[in-house]
């Protein structure tokens, strides 16, 4: 696992979407199969792009992305679905075309048959090569709530009251219109990404971040299990490492103060 740790949360979202833009610049002979998140972390991330793509630096043409998750009963033009988040957040706003946007269907007739050809979708394309995600207070991974199996795939999910209460924000703060399910991605099918880069900034996740990273790998902190993939990197600003040893982040920034040097050799 890498850190990465910025000063505050813009200058972590900067890196974050340099760092995958140039991954997709780079990726020439076939398509960038992209999974992407909802929720407040990527939106400067998202504004990043659409920068770039306006200004010719970043084109979304040759990109298929796979969204997280989606509630369960909210239509696409719902104001906060999922889909009308990622419509009005990003793709309305770049050259991706659409036919190469997935996102689960919440209002599918048959939910489990959905999950299932979600899955298959993903498997059509050759998989995942990026996956950006951000992580819950509770270090959760899209839905994959505390508990959840790290060898989930997409399914049909059950919301805790946390969750619940953190995203009424968005139903004017009743948390009884907070849909109680939804449709995600499990921990396995995050797992199975070649590349994971997640956003994690401000002092709400510092609890979280240290059970993740410096704990050992629990289904109670489902992001804990990137502790077993390859290349995975953590995006951080200085309020999330609060409650890491002072060790742990002396170690992290020292690795990318070295790894900056090396490059500019």
């Amino acid at each position: 696992m890498r850190l990465v740790i910025h000063q505050n949360h813009e200058k972590a979202s900067l890196w974050a979407a340099g760092y995958i833009a140039d991954r997709i610049n780079s990726c020439k002979d076939k398509p960038f199969i992209l999974g992407l998140p909802t929720g407040s972390s990527p939106l400067a991330i998202y504004k990043e792009f659409i920068r770039m793509n306006k200004e010719g630096k970043l084109s979304f043409k040759n990109v298929r992305t796979f969204n997280m998750d989606e509630y369960i009963g909210l239509s696409a033009n719902h104001q906060q679905s999922y889909r009308y988040f990622m419509m009005e957040n990003l793709f309305k706003h770049i050259d991706i075309d659409p036919k190469h946007i997935h996102i689960p269907d919440g209002t599918a007739s048959d939910l489990e048959k959905e999950c299932r050809l979600y899955e298959e979708a993903i498997t059509a394309e050759g998989g995942i090569e990026l996956f950006l995600g951000g992580m819950g207070t509770d270090g959760h991974i899209a839905f994959n709530e505390p508990g959840s199996s790290l060898s989930s795939r997409t399914r049909i999910k059950t919301l805790t009251e946390e969750t619940r209460a953190v995203n009424a924000r968005f139903f004017d703060g009743d948390v009884s219109k907070v849909p109680a399910t939804a449709l995600t991605v499990g921990v396995g099918t995050v797992m199975a990404a070649r590349e994971i880069v997640i956003i994690v900034t401000g002092r709400n996740k510092a609890r979280a971040l240290k059970a993740v990273v410096e704990e050992g790998v629990n289904h109670m902190w489902t992001l804990s299990c990137l502790q077993m993939h390859q290349r995975a990197i953590i995006v951080c600003d200085d309020e999330a490492t609060e409650e890491l040893k002072v060790g742990t982040v002396k170690y992290f920034k020292d690795i990318e103060r070295e790894a900056i040097k090396q490059q500019g050799t």
